[in-house]
């Protein structure tokens, strides 16, 4: 457990929590969140009346130059 105020274990733990965002795994966790999230989104979206659409973009693309 991490001690408040133990410089050593505040960097070791931003260490791996650095090693762990580089990793695929947050990746897909990362992507499993915001597929929930916009799906939540969505529901609430039609629920309200929104109109019911395909065309919605979630990215845009952008041209390498």
């Amino acid at each position: 457990m991490l001690q408040r105020g133990n410089h050593n274990d505040e960097e070791q733990f931003e260490n791996a929590f650095d090693a762990f965002l580089e990793r695929w795994t947050y990746d897909a966790v990362e992507d499993a969140l915001f597929a929930a999230i916009r799906a939540a989104f969505m529901a609430g979206w039609l629920a309200a009346g929104g109109p019911e659409s395909q065309n919605f973009k979630i990215f845009q693309p952008i041209p390498k130059e």
